[in-house]
């Protein structure tokens, strides 16, 4: 299977071999950004996939002083929530490495969409480009909060407020795709059956989301690999 714009493209036996693969490239990825620029931003992905990355890389030797932690999306849900990408990464990764609490960029997504937008732009937009963007993919092609044919496509700010997602919580906040896609290193981490249509159309040209980052590396799980 070939994927669009430059993407390059690695198939793992499972899950575990795609997590603990992923997990080692993100820590030399790191340790080049700590090399040629002093720190290395990262913005993490939600998602059960990336879970288990996350566990995986905290066992990793990485200069966690150094990194600087962002995210690429956030759901309009209270602080603590479960259901909050930031929540996830707190309890997989966060809570088990040496990493400052100043290092750790929250979206403000209890404030509500635009506000929290707004906020995260004006803590963000100097900071650009990042080192690396982690991406899932859902099974309609969506990235980080980016749907299909929601207005939020169209909005080229650093960070923009997402309405009426077809999934809950339908109020969110996500980088852009100009954001996601300036940044130098872009890894997607996409696994199941459910992702062999959405994979299916890209490689035959349909642009959706996902599909839209140029020249990202892209991790597959064997069973996501379409069958025709």
């Amino acid at each position: 299977m070939i994927l669009p714009h430059g993407a390059q493209l690695t198939v793992h036996r499972d899950t575990a071999e795609l997590a603990a693969t992923v997990a080692r490239r993100i820590a030399a990825l790191i340790a080049q950004a700590i090399a040629a620029r002093g720190v290395c931003r990262i913005a993490l992905a939600g998602g059960n996939t990336p879970r288990s990355c996350y566990g995986q890389l905290s066992a990793l030797p990485v200069e966690w002083p150094r990194v600087q932690i962002y995210f690429g999306d956030e759901r309009c849900l209270p602080v603590g929530d479960a259901e909050r990408n930031d929540e996830m990464a707190r309890l997989s990764l966060l809570q088990r490495v040496e990493i400052p609490a100043a290092n750790v960029h929250a979206v403000a997504a209890e404030l509500g969409a635009v506000r929290a937008a707004a906020d995260y732009t004006a803590r963000l937009q100097a900071e650009l480009p990042l080192d690396i963007v982690l991406l899932g993919m859902g099974e309609d092609g969506h990235t980080a909060s980016l749907f299909p044919g929601n207005p939020a496509l169209l909005n080229n700010g650093v960070a923009v407020a997402v309405f009426d997602a077809p999934k809950p919580p339908p109020e969110r906040v996500s980088l852009s795709l100009a954001t996601l896609d300036a940044a130098r290193h872009k890894l997607f981490l996409v696994a199941g059956a459910g992702k062999r249509n959405a994979l299916a159309r890209i490689a035959q040209g349909a642009p959706l989301p996902a599909a839209r980052i140029i020249a990202a590396e892209w991790h597959l799980e064997q069973d996501a690999i379409p069958t025709t």
